[in-house]
């Protein structure tokens, strides 16, 4: 199968950087957080801002011209910058459109930053005083109650309890099984040093923690977290003119897509919550790859895809065709979305446990495959990536959703003229940050900001 055969421009992910995701107490800012992740990344890669050629930022809870405030730290270059915001997807659109710039050969080298700071709690409008965009499709997950049978609780929660109670009306599975999907993902996440969560929940933990509607229980869901997340993407051109054939993967494919008719008219709480967005992307990327509709995800061997709750996850494996229809809940029992099994599933701990920042959170998924495939991720390393006769090994997959509604997905591989050895990103940051965790440095910094730098600016993003 040939990764790009049909595009005229081929991309990579070069450089990816990320902030430990925290909880939410106003101990960072964006301009803070943006800065780490983003020279970070430009560590990673290997170059200085001044050849960042446009970039774009994601983020939901903030003012406008956020993104230009955080990069203004390492420069003030007079790049197209612009801002994003597309739900819990946002950090994954920003990549989508920072790739899509570079694709098309308008550009050698784009930036894409997300990072968010958020209020503790469950998250509430951010406009109260206007109707919420995601008001109509809240109210079709509702309506779909006189068929699956009544909910409760807060209404994010509710409405992805109501997609678990259609699919366990339909095929099976219980809460446990979305017990069992939050245990592994709070286990994995114990590896993990930049996740929110280490605690390493048992599934009777996540059964005895509080209940938030009838299908799922606290520790069944995304917290909300502060953090961001950095990946530079750049032409295949770029790639050998600075020699990162030992770190370069290569996005093969990504797609964007939202809502159909089928998420307002089926009376389906499950595409109420993006089921259909998520088998319509899962499509679309693995038939730009080169796959026919359900073919594939044989080829992949490493996932991270969007938990805001176990009960996505569950639907999700189902949508992007990672089991037989209606087989998600016995994929679980099977342990085939962890260590040992067909798929590793969220190997960073997913949202559930390390954190949902929601603009960081589409990059930092990214970042988490582009450090599985590069075989540095240390004790998160999916095993037999690389165990097959095709020396680009098996493709990571990327799932990312908001309501609302959007749905990105990315399939990431190593080229075929992937090289070992020589100096790389962990050599430029003195440590592997895929899975040591530490902060920057003004010597760190002072490596990769523009010649057009501000230290006015920079002092002030540090504070």
């Amino acid at each position: 199968m040939s990764s790009a055969s049909s595009q005229s421009h081929r991309t990579f992910i070069i450089g990816c950087g990320l902030t430990q995701f925290i909880k939410p107490r106003k101990t960072r800012t964006t301009e803070d957080m943006g800065l780490e992740a983003s020279t970070k990344a430009l560590l990673d890669a290997g170059i200085t801002y001044d050849e960042v050629q446009a970039a774009f930022v994601g983020y939901v809870l903030g003012d406008s011209t956020c993104g230009q405030r955080a990069l203004y730290a390492l420069g003030l270059t007079g790049i197209p910058i612009t801002n994003v915001n597309n739900n819990c997807a946002t950090g994954s659109t920003a990549l989508f459109h920072a790739n899509t710039w570079v694709k098309s050969g308008a550009i050698e080298c784009a930036l894409a930053l997300g990072f968010e700071q958020m209020a503790p709690g469950v998250l509430k409008a951010s406009f109260p005083d206007r109707r919420s965009p995601v008001q109509p499709i809240a109210e079709a997950s509702i309506g779909s109650e006189a068929t699956i049978g009544k909910n409760y609780g807060p209404p994010n929660p509710r409405m992805f309890g109501n997609g678990a109670q259609e699919y366990f009306n339909k095929y099976g599975g219980d809460i446990e099984t979305l017990a069992e999907i939050a245990a592994k993902n709070h286990k994995h996440s114990v590896k993990n040093p930049y996740s929110q969560f280490r605690n390493g929940w048992t599934k009777e933990e996540v059964l005895a923690s509080t209940r938030m509607t009838e299908q799922l229980t606290k520790y069944m869901c995304s917290p909300t977290s502060d953090g961001a997340a950095c990946c530079i993407i750049a032409s295949e051109a770029f790639v050998h003119k600075h020699h990162l054939e030992n770190q370069a993967i290569e996005i093969v494919a990504t797609a964007l897509t939202t809502d159909d008719i089928t998420t307002l008219e089926s009376n389906s709480a499950m595409n109420a919550v993006g089921f259909n967005m998520s088998r319509n992307a899962g499509d679309e990327v693995f038939r730009k790859a080169g796959f026919g509709p359900t073919e594939g995800r044989d080829q992949v061997g490493v996932v991270e895809l969007h938990d805001c709750f176990a009960a996505n996850e569950l639907i999700t494996y189902d949508a992007l065709r990672l089991c037989e229809p209606g087989k998600a809940h016995e994929m679980v029992k099977a342990g085939d979305n962890t260590y040992g099994g067909k798929y590793v599933i969220n190997p960073s701990g997913g949202l559930e446990a390390k954190g949902h920042p929601i603009g960081a959170t589409g990059l930092g998924m990214h970042s988490y495959i582009t450090f599985q495939l590069r075989n540095w991720a240390g004790p998160s390393q999916a095993p037999g990536l690389f165990d097959v006769p095709d020396k680009r090994g098996k493709y990571g997959l990327v799932h990312n959703l908001g309501l609302g509604g959007a749905v990105v997905c990315s399939l990431l591989r190593r080229p075929e003229f992937w090289k070992e050895g020589g100096n790389d990103g962990r050599d430029r940051l003195g440590y592997n940050h895929a899975h040591v965790l530490k902060g920057i440095t003004r010597a760190d910094i002072d490596k990769v900001k523009s010649k057009q730098s501000s230290e006015r600016l920079l002092e002030i993003a540090r504070l």
